[in-house]
C-alpha cells in the first residue's frame, strides 16, 4: 500500500544525500495512520521525539489518530505527553482523537483529563468530543461524571 512506499522513501532518504524534514516525516506517519499502521507511525514519531527533526502538530495529529484507530490508547497518550513537553501546539484534533483513543481503551480518567486540559488551553470543543468523553465515562460506569459532560455540553449549547 502507500504507507510501504512512504517508508520506502523514507529509509531511502536516510541513505542519500537528501535529507529528511518535517514535511517528510509527516507524509509518511499520515501515510501509516490512514494504512491502519499505528505500530509504524509510532515508531516514526519515536525517531522524532528523539531529536532527529523537529516535529509539529500535524506530525502529532497522524500519530495519535492512528493509534486511536487502532485503539492502542497507551501509545496515543504518550505522544500527547510528547508533544507537552514539547509545547507543541494542540488542538480540537489532536484532543479529539486522543480522547477517542482513551474511550475506546475505556481509559474514562484519561479521557476525562484529557477533555480538562482542554478545556484549560481554551480550545473548542464539539460534539465529537463531547461524545467521546461521554462515552468513556459511560464504559467505565461513571455515570456522574457522564451526565456533567452532557450538562456542560447543553450549558455550552454544543450543536448535535
Amino acid at each position: 500500500g502507500k504507507w510501504e512506499k512512504a517508508l520506502q522513501l523514507l529509509s531511502a532518504t536516510a541513505h542519500s544525500k537528501v535529507q529528511s524534514n518535517a514535511i517528510t516525516f509527516n507524509a509518511a506517519i499520515s501515510a501509516c495512520e490512514k494504512g491502519a499502521e499505528w505500530e509504524n507511525a509510532f515508531c516514526i514519531f519515536r525517531s522524532l521525539v528523539r531529536g532527529m527533526v523537529e516535529y509539529d502538530t500535524i506530525a502529532c495529529n497522524a500519530a495519535i489518530s492512528s493509534c486511536e484507530k487502532c485503539s492502542k490508547w497507551e501509545a496515543a497518550m504518550q505522544t500527547f505527553r510528547a508533544m507537552m513537553q514539547k509545547r507543541v501546539a494542540a488542538g480540537r484534533i489532536t484532543f479529539s482523537a486522543a480522547i477517542s483513543a482513551c474511550q475506546k481503551g475505556e481509559e474514562w480518567d484519561n479521557a476525562l483529563q484529557l477533555f480538562s486540559v482542554m478545556s484549560k488551553s481554551r480550545t473548542e470543543s464539539n460534539t465529537i468530543v463531547f461524545n467521546s468523553a461521554i462515552s468513556a465515562c459511560v464504559k467505565g460506569g461513571e455515570w456522574e461524571n457522564a451526565m456533567h459532560l452532557v450538562s456542560s455540553m447543553v450549558q455550552k449549547k454544543v450543536e448535535r
